[in-house]
């Protein structure tokens, strides 16, 4: 029998961290969810590791699911992928009482809740992240969407789960790379809220690896709570309050575009965007060079990229720039740090400070 999962209600879901969940997944959705259809949305990586063990939980609580494949990786995050689902969808018989259930990293979260969100006008989005940057970053916040030509995540909406499903167990099944890319996000969750989980961080080699200890657990929930505090000021994103978790994103993106989304993982390529965004912290908003080096140093043990290939198109992260969402009306919104534990909005920060930036990555 799994350990009892601990329960923890926060902003807009209810999130679940424990271990041996996935086995008890049709057992906790029959208490919130009416016996239904619904579909297992997973990739070619994550489902055969996975799906049958969700499937058979969710049959043997009387739900009737349908598992629906796609191919891994950034690629598949497209209005074509998004419209290939909702057709299986619509043969397997699912109407407006179904839900879905996304079960994967950040790729199918943000697709399965895009299609939650748009199939039927909306039903209900259970996530099953199963990587760490998934279940401490994108499986919170009810932002979900597709890439374009010209970015990423310029098509979605917000459309908030009903219930978030960690298992660590999943966690000792990733390769140190997929492990490492989540450390990037729980780097950034401290920089900008938690000065103190930094220092814990950096003391914490072993997680790395140690995905059943306490320990990883407590960093994970922590990472969620901060998430959603900031997350419950701007649920939509107009005020400014949610644009801090940005930091580190506007050149991480654009390194992404660059490299063809096949160069770095997210993670990754946030970390490259964290190191860009210390530059021009220091230089903007006083950030103690000190503060830099300790950030650019963690990044470094935690197995993360903290500078470019010396053949790497930069021109392309340049050309990418011009269509993040991040700038309004052509004005440039970047995220500084002052101090490790605070973030806010610079509007004093131009693209020259950015291309230097890069340039020195």
């Amino acid at each position: 029998m799994a350990a009892v999962p601990t329960l923890e209600r926060y902003y807009a879901a209810e999130v679940i961290v424990g271990r041996g969940v996935l086995k008890e997944v049709g057992p906790i959705l029959a208490k919130k969810l009416p016996a239904s259809q619904c579909a297992i949305i997973s990739d070619s990586n994550v489902a055969p590791l996975f799906a049958d063990r969700v499937k058979q939980s969710l049959m043997s609580a009387g739900f009737h699911p349908t598992l629906i494949k796609i191919p891994a990786g950034e690629e598949s995050k497209t209005l074509k992928t998004v419209g290939s689902i909702c057709n299986q969808m619509i043969a397997s018989g699912l109407d407006r009482q179904s839900f879905v259930v996304g079960l994967g990293g950040g790729v199918i979260g943000d697709i399965s809740g895009f299609v939650a969100a748009i199939y039927h006008r909306g039903i209900p989005h259970v996530q099953i992240p199963t990587t760490l940057l998934a279940m401490v970053d994108s499986s919170i916040g009810g932002k979900n969407g597709v890439n374009t030509y010209d970015g990423k995540n310029l098509i979605g909406a917000v459309h908030h789960p009903s219930l978030v499903i960690d298992d660590l167990d999943v966690l000792r099944t990733l390769p140190r790379r997929e492990f490492n890319q989540g450390l990037a996000e729980i780097i950034k969750h401290a920089i900008i809220a938690d000065g103190k989980m930094l220092n814990e961080v950096a003391n914490a080699s072993g997680l790395r690896r140690a995905s059943e200890t306490l320990a990883l657990q407590s960093l994970i929930k922590r990472n969620i709570e901060i998430k959603m505090r900031i997350v419950s000021k701007d649920e939509r994103d107009r005020t400014g309050d949610r644009a801090i978790l940005n930091f580190g994103h506007t050149v991480g993106h654009a390194i992404e575009r660059a490299g063809g989304y096949r160069k770095f993982l997210h993670g990754e390529a946030i970390s490259l965007g964290m190191v860009a965004a210390c530059a021009i912290s220091t230089k903007k908003a006083g950030l103690p060079p000190d503060q830099r080096d300790a950030i650019v140093d963690l990044l470094r043990q935690g197995g993360l990229p903290t500078q470019l290939p010396k053949k790497f198109p930069r021109q392309k992260i340049f050309d990418a720039l011009a269509h993040d969402k991040k700038f309004e009306g052509g004005k440039v919104r970047f995220v500084v740090t002052p101090r490790i534990g605070s973030a806010r909005v610079a509007t004093n920060v131009t693209m020259n400070d950015i291309r230097e930036a890069i340039d020195a990555l």
